[in-house]
C-alpha cells in the first residue's frame, strides 16, 4: 500500500474525499469513513462507534475565510468534527491574503483542525466572478501572497491546495501555480485535470497530472477527475505517477467506494456490489445521521433528498417512486417508501460511471480586466470575499 504524507499526517491508503458543497458535511464523512474502516457488513447496520479514524483523509465542505473569522453560526457548525475524525481537515476559500492568514491562524490557535486545504479549483460563477476559486491562480502574485499568509498563519499545521489546469486552454496556470506553491511552503498539491471552462464535462486530462508531478517532485501530487471506481484510482496512480487520489463525484450515492479503495490499495480484488436492500440501509443511515447533525429529523430527511437519485441510479425504481423518495419529510415516510421497493434487486451492471454535474464547456465569468495582466491583482475588490460557507 502506498503511503501519502501530508505534513506530519500519514494518509493510508492515499485517498482523499474531495470537498463538495452541500455534500461532504459531517454525516457524509462519517459514512465514507465507516466504509473505509470496514464498519459496514452488508445486510446489517454498522457498529455505533463510527470508526476510529485513520484510513484516508476526509475534507470538510468549503469554508469561507471571511465567514470563519467573523464566526458566522452556519460556518462554525460546518467546521464541527466528530471526535473520531483523525486528522480533521478544513478546506478554506478566500481571495484576500490578510483574511486567509487570519483564518489559518484562528484554526491553528484554537485547535479547530489538523490540516488546511486551500480552494483554487471551484469553477462556479459566483466564485470566479469575484476572482476566486479556479480563476485565482491566473494572478500569480496574488496566489503567492495568499499561500504565504496561509502557511505563516497555520504555524505547524500542513497547508495544501487544490486547483484546476487553468481558466481555459488558452490560460493554463497549473505548472506556474505548482512552483509557486512549493516555494511558499505548501505540503501537497491536488490537481483536477480540467479547466474552469470545462466545469465537469468531457474527460479529465490525466497527462496534466503527470506533468505536474514531474514539475514539482518536492511535494506529493494528488490526482482528481473521473475516478468512478477503485480500479480507476489505481490506474490513475499507475499512469501518472501521482502520490494519491482525490475522489469527488465518484462517491455520490456510493460511500462504499472508500471500502473498495482500501481493498484496492491493500491488493485485494474485493469490490462492493450491494443489493438494493443493502443500498436502502445505507440511505436510511445517511438520512438519520443528517437529522442528528442538524438536530431536526425533518430537516435531515429534506437535506437527504438530493442524494436519492445517486443512490438509486441503475436500479429499477421508477420515476414516480424516485419523486416520492425525493419529497419524503420524515424517517417513517422514508422507511415506508424504501420498504415498498423491490429490495432483492442485485447490483445493476453499468451502475458505476458519471454522476453529479456533467455539464460541458462554459464561459468563465471573471472580474472585468482579469485576463489583462497575470500579475496585476488590482481588479480584486473589497467585496471579493464571500460571506457564506459551503459553496
Amino acid at each position: 500500500m502506498t503511503l501519502l504524507q501530508i505534513g506530519p499526517h500519514s494518509v493510508q491508503p492515499p485517498v482523499v474525499l474531495a470537498p463538495m458543497a452541500g455534500i461532504t458535511n459531517a454525516p457524509f464523512r462519517t459514512l465514507c469513513r465507516e466504509f473505509a474502516e470496514g464498519a459496514w457488513g452488508y445486510g446489517g447496520r454498522p457498529p455505533g462507534d463510527r470508526g476510529s479514524g485513520g484510513k484516508g483523509l476526509f475534507v470538510s465542505e468549503m469554508i469561507t475565510t471571511r465567514a470563519l473569522v467573523e464566526r458566522d453560526a452556519k460556518t462554525m457548525r460546518l467546521i464541527h468534527f466528530d471526535g473520531t475524525e483523525k486528522p480533521r481537515s478544513i478546506q478554506l476559500y478566500g481571495v484576500d491574503p490578510g483574511t486567509v492568514g487570519r483564518a489559518a491562524r484562528m484554526i491553528a490557535d484554537e485547535d479547530l483542525a489538523d490540516h488546511i486545504d486551500l480552494n483554487f479549483g471551484c469553477p462556479v460563477p459566483k466564485v470566479t466572478r469575484k476572482g476566486g476559486g479556479s480563476a485565482l491562480p491566473y494572478k500569480r502574485n496574488l496566489l503567492r501572497s495568499i499561500l504565504r499568509e496561509a502557511v505563516a498563519g497555520a504555524g505547524g499545521l500542513p497547508v495544501t491546495m487544490k486547483m484546476r489546469k487553468g481558466i481555459d486552454d488558452d490560460h493554463l496556470t497549473y505548472l506556474d501555480a505548482g512552483r509557486i506553491a512549493v516555494e511558499e511552503g505548501v505540503t501537497a498539491i491536488a490537481l483536477h485535470g480540467r479547466t474552469a471552462a470545462q466545469h465537469y464535462g468531457g474527460q479529465a486530462d490525466w497527462e496534466a497530472i503527470a506533468r505536474l508531478k514531474e514539475a514539482v517532485p518536492e511535494v506529493p501530487v494528488l490526482g482528481n477527475g473521473d475516478i468512478w471506481s477503485a480500479d480507476d484510482a489505481v490506474r490513475m496512480m499507475r499512469e501518472t505517477g501521482c502520490d494519491g487520489v482525490v475522489v469527488g463525484r465518484g462517491c455520490l450515492g456510493r460511500p462504499w467506494l472508500f471500502g473498495d479503495l482500501v481493498a484496492a490499495f491493500e491488493g485485494t480484488g474485493e469490490r462492493a456490489a450491494p443489493t438494493l436492500k443493502e443500498v436502502a440501509l445505507v440511505m436510511r443511515r445517511h438520512a438519520e445521521l443528517l437529522g442528528e447533525w442538524l438536530e431536526d429529523e425533518a430537516r435531515g430527511v429534506i437535506d437527504f433528498r438530493k442524494h436519492v437519485a445517486w443512490y438509486t441510479k441503475g436500479f429499477s425504481v421508477g420515476s414516480e417512486m424516485r419523486k416520492r423518495l425525493a419529497i419524503a419529510s420524515s424517517l417513517a415516510e422514508l422507511d415506508d417508501l424504501l420498504g415498498a421497493l423491490d429490495l432483492d434487486q442485485p447490483w445493476p451492471v453499468g451502475a458505476d460511471g458519471p454522476r453529479g454535474r456533467t455539464s460541458g464547456r462554459h464561459r468563465v465569468v471573471l472580474p472585468d480586466g482579469w485576463l489583462d495582466d497575470p500579475y496585476d491583482a488590482s481588479c480584486v475588490t473589497a467585496d471579493a470575499e464571500l460571506d457564506t460557507s459551503g459553496g
